[in-house]
């Protein structure tokens, strides 16, 4: 594989390409935004910069890097030449058949069709498509330029021969690809959602407060990051979507999210992404203050 196509300019998508492009390969990076696109580039510019100042990189390494980033507006002006597309678009199931749907019609009957999706299912994915046997999951971990792990999801109708390939492939980024089925959530997430959501219903149900929670969680479990910390992170709107995939995908009410979460998402606290979620947060610090919404509870 020489060529990939990355859909999504946001945290993962440029994150992805990033990766890709400091391993050598050529990307093409959609999205519908030229604005996101922009923002993508400085990100990715940014970032390279971290790693030089670790002496990891070279000013050379970075601008060879940048040059192998191409942005596009529209998927036909991009995808034709590449040998894999990796969709990292929001976390909303009629949005992704939308565009695999679209890459089907588009890209070469070779192509491999990848979803950096975080729980919804790779099967439902591929049925709209014509090549479910070339469908398959990539789930990055984020920030993606420095997390190892790998999800590789494969479908009902995945083939060996594709899963192969991707396994191969994660590997030249040197990163470590573990292979799973295709279930509500994955691994990563069926295990971690609901520990999040239980850290949030402690918060709900009064136990203690958001530091309290955290420094539990890091101190006595060894976490670098606590739950809720980790969820602002993460994004509360994501949070609530993988909950609720798992809660309908199993029917089970322990996955059901804390009302909690519920009502942070619709009052418009994500996180990090909207500077308040459990935390407050301040652009160039790191200083985290608990947001005032819990500060007397």
């Amino acid at each position: 594989m020489k060529t990939i196509g990355v859909i999504g300019a946001g945290t993962m998508g440029n994150g992805i390409a990033h990766t890709f492009a400091q391993y050598g390969y050529q990307v093409a990076l959609i999205d519908v935004s030229e604005e996101s696109l922009k923002k993508a580039i400085a990100t990715i510019g940014n970032n390279l910069d971290r790693i030089i100042a670790k002496g990891k990189l070279t000013e050379a390494d970075k601008t060879k890097t940048l040059s192998r980033i191409k942005t596009f507006t529209k998927l036909e002006q991009a995808i034709g030449n590449c040998d894999l597309v990796i969709e990292a678009a929001t976390e909303n199931m009629e949005i992704k058949l939308n565009i695999f749907r679209q890459l089907d019609q588009l890209c070469s009957s070779q192509t491999i069709l990848a979803s950096n999706t975080s729980s919804i299912s790779i099967t439902k994915i591929a049925s709209v498509t014509k090549r479910a046997d070339k469908v398959i999951g990539m789930h990055f971990m984020n920030p993606v330029p420095v997390m190892k792990l790998v999800e590789v999801i494969r479908g009902y109708k995945t083939s060996d021969a594709t899963t192969e390939t991707i396994m191969t492939l994660s590997k030249s980024l040197e990163k470590t690809p573990v292979e799973v089925n295709d279930y509500p959530g994955f691994v990563a997430n069926r295990i971690l959602m609901p520990m999040i959501n239980e850290a949030i219903y402690s918060l709900y149900e009064g136990v203690a407060g958001v530091e309290e929670i955290d420094t539990v969680m890091k101190l006595g479990m060894a976490h670098p990051m606590g739950p809720l910390q980790l969820a602002d992170f993460i994004g509360l709107d994501v949070c609530l979507s993988i909950l609720n995939v798992l809660h309908d995908g199993f029917g089970n009410p322990k996955y059901a999210p804390c009302p909690l979460l519920v009502n942070m998402v619709t009052a418009g606290n994500l996180g990090v992404k909207t500077k308040e979620g459990f935390y407050a947060y301040q652009s160039g610090t790191k200083e985290l203050k608990v947001s005032s919404l819990f500060l007397h509870k």
